[in-house]
């Protein structure tokens, strides 16, 4: 099969284009031919972390696709099915941290940016009706990262302002998505006025420049949630539009993940700080039929080729992408 492998060196150089072997389904497994699949800054944390001695393998932890065949002692799945793929894989229950033994698909193990990948049978859904194969090819990560995040974790509920710092990601367009769908007020930041632009056509209710005075912009108006997932570069700005008792949850660290906060600050105004990362199956299937309900469609920016992996890698390194990059099969 045709598949976007990574080798050596580290980084975007080692990534290629070629012929790998077709996976060989074990008991448990059902084999999917892809329709499409979702390129993630996860994707690119893998290509340098993958160390030198190490095997080649195939990128990718988003796909939707077709099933063509099924391992033995698979119930609930048939030949034909069109499936999406949960990549967290080996956390089925919600629980407050992943289980022992938790990874997501992509590194080590093969992932999605082949014609053909082979995971266990109780990681596949059905694909929502309302979404085409691009639209389910790059929903996976972001949006079940977008709905713990902000429900599980955050708890957000109708009537409360959540703020979403660096818009324009996958899981940020999810979450603005998701926050208007319950009733939730929300603002954004972005240094780029097209994001902001693209967000207030979006729904959010607020815009403002990340680098002009948050304070000032907000004209004293705290928020109740925070998700921050810049880091370093905007966690202060952030915690400090947090109102007294409010909360700040974040999952990722794009712009630097080493950060200093006034402890004495943040514990007279009884913060809550709390880490997200992915989900539990159940919350995957609870997400799927949220975005159902709600029809929710993933925010697509930009499809390509396997052949263009550099290019679409480049576009994400870059940052310039609002919403989902997806490879089309």
């Amino acid at each position: 099969m045709k598949a976007i492998v990574h080798t050596n060196p580290k980084g975007m150089e080692g990534l290629k284009v070629q012929a790998f072997e077709s996976p060989v389904i074990k008991e448990g497994e059902v084999k999917v031919q892809l329709k499409a699949a979702g390129l993630n800054h996860r994707d690119l944390f893998v290509i340098h972390r993958h160390g030198e001695n190490e095997a080649p393998f195939v990128v990718g932890s988003d796909g939707a696709g077709i099933v063509t065949e099924i391992g033995s002692g698979v119930t609930g799945v048939s030949v034909g099915d069109e499936v999406v793929i949960n990549p967290g894989l080996g956390w089925q229950k919600n629980s407050p941290a992943p289980p022992e033994g938790f990874e997501i698909l992509g590194y080590p193990s093969n992932g999605t940016f082949a014609e053909e990948v082979a995971v266990p049978a109780e990681h596949v859904e059905a694909k929502p009706e309302h979404l085409s194969w691009e639209e389910a090819g790059v929903l996976p990560l972001a949006a079940l990262t977008a709905y713990r995040a902000l429900f599980t974790r955050g708890k957000i509920e109708e009537g409360q302002h959540v703020l979403l710092p660096g818009v324009g990601s996958g899981v940020i367009t999810f979450i603005l998505q998701y926050a208007k769908a319950v009733g939730a007020k929300v603002t954004v930041t972005s240094r780029s006025e097209e994001k902001r632009n693209q967000a207030l056509e979006l729904g959010a209710d607020h815009a403002i420049d990340s680098e002009s005075d948050w304070d000032e912009v907000m004209d004293g108006e705290k928020v109740d949630l925070v998700i921050e997932s810049v880091g370093a570069a905007t966690f202060q700005k952030s915690l400090e539009q947090v109102k007294p008792g409010g909360t700040v949850v974040t999952f990722g660290a794009s712009a630097g993940d080493e950060i200093s906060i006034n402890i004495r600050h943040f514990f007279y105004g009884q913060y809550n700080l709390l880490g997200s990362t992915m989900g539990s199956h159940e919350e995957f299937k609870e997400m799927l039929e949220f975005i159902k309900k709600y029809n929710i469609k993933p925010v697509m920016d930009r499809t390509f080729s396997l052949e263009e992996a550099h290019e679409a890698f480049k576009r994400m390194e870059e940052a310039k992408q609002f919403g989902k990059i997806a490879f089309i099969l």
